[in-house]
């Protein structure tokens, strides 16, 4: 009997679920201690109201032998895959076909899976800091190489994330074949315009490279120029997957559901990608439950996009009070405009771990170290708008105490 061995490089814990260990001990030790906790990317205001009466119908329909339904499609009903189409890209101006779309369980699983249909040879290029879930699947798909001094992996090709290149990357200096790009970032908060995603897309189509487009935080776009989806870039179809979520737009972090874009124009030696998706997808996975899709697909009903809207008013007005209290305070901060995410220098030069415990015993405000997205996030912190309005207000009073 053997193991994967790649598993045994990684870290022993995921980022955010070493957080929730200092958290959880710091509470034992504080058992009266009043946490607020902007930390992890997990959303607080309820599912609309339009989308949880959609999934009650759906479930009064699973009561009825003629409605009942077992297994869903593997990559999605047609009603919702249709819906996304028309809603998301059709609208938008961006041609795809209906099959060109995988209803998931989560972008997160999507971004990690669909290494299941690459080669372990193709070199990996990642933004950094980065979401840690790009690296950690692709350490343990066997890609990565050794662990060198500082934090990065010797087979990895690392794009440097900084103040100095307002956070947006550079195109590679070598060939690469897999590009994972994340707009609006995680975790920097930052966006790109199309001119510059245009660079990418003509890099990508030139040395037969895929881009790994994940575009979870499109729905808080606020810029006209910032590209809500790669395939709004001509010639992205010939060589770019998206991921898409329902989690951080209408609250499906606990419901789970989103999409992958596979088009079916994308083809490496020859072989459309969108056929191994699909495949891979029919062996894996068993599909997304029919009320949850129907409950997805009420994101785009009338009423669903008005309460949706609103959700991602009060996210964005969050993101604003935290982003011009730090500024007033001194801080130097990032994101926001168009993300959910606040990405701040920590004072002084400390260590992001070190700002990390201060906040947590002075103020009792959790939030998420730089360093834990890579070594380019050390000395930055990121804190996130899904609080709720009270509470994110009062966390940035807390830390004006620091001052």
């Amino acid at each position: 009997m053997k193991i994967n061995e790649n598993f045994l490089k990684i870290q022993n814990n995921y980022l955010f679920s070493d957080i929730a260990k200092k958290v959880k001990a710091y509470s034992a030790e504080n058992p009266t201690a009043d946490i607020i906790r902007l930390g992890i990317g997990d959303v607080t205001r309820p599912l609309p109201a339009a989308v949880t009466a959609a999934m009650k119908k759906a479930v009064e329909e699973m009561e009825s032998e003629k409605t009942f339904r077992g297994y869903p499609p593997e990559w999605g009903y047609d009603f919702l895959r249709s819906a996304i189409n028309q809603n998301d890209f059709a609208a938008r101006g961006v041609k795809l076909q209906d099959d060109e779309i995988f209803v998931s369980d989560g972008a997160k699983s999507d971004c990690g899976n669909i290494g299941d249909i690459f080669g372990v040879d193709n070199i990996v290029a990642v933004c950094d800091p980065i979401y840690p879930v790009y690296v950690d699947t692709n350490v343990m798909a066997g890609r990565s190489g050794t662990l060198l001094d500082g934090g990065r992996w010797s087979n990895f090709y690392y794009m440097p994330c900084t103040k100095e290149n307002n956070f947006i990357p550079a195109l590679p200096e070598r060939h690469v074949d897999i590009i994972y790009l994340c707009f609006p970032n995680n975790p920097t908060g930052m966006t790109i315009s199309k001119p510059e995603l245009k660079k990418w897309v003509d890099y990508a189509n030139e040395n037969g490279s895929v881009i790994l487009y994940d575009a979870a935080y499109e729905a808080f776009i606020t810029e006209d120029d910032v590209p809500h989806s790669i395939f709004e870039i001509d010639g992205a179809e010939n060589c770019a997957i998206e991921f898409r979520s329902f989690s951080k737009t209408a609250g499906f972090t606990g419901t789970r559901c989103a999409y992958t874009v596979v088009p079916h124009a994308l083809k490496v030696d020859g072989v459309e990608l969108n056929a191994l998706w699909a495949r891979r997808q029919a062996t894996k996975f068993n599909g997304v439950s029919y009320i949850t899709q129907r409950g997805a697909e009420a994101v785009y009903s009338e009423e669903g996009k008005k309460q949706v809207r609103e959700i991602i008013g009060y996210y964005q007005n969050n993101a604003k009070v935290i982003f011009n209290g730090l500024k007033d305070l001194g801080y130097e901060v990032f994101g926001a405009v168009n993300s959910p995410y606040i990405w701040l220098k920590t004072p002084d030069d400390m260590k992001s771990w070190d700002f990390f415990d201060l906040l947590l015993h002075k103020v009792q405000v959790v939030g998420t170290p730089g360093s834990g997205f890579g070594p380019a996030g050390e000395g930055y912190f990121r804190l996130t708008a899904f609080g709720s309005a009270d509470r994110t207000k009062e966390a940035v009073e807390r830390i004006a105490t620091l001052k």
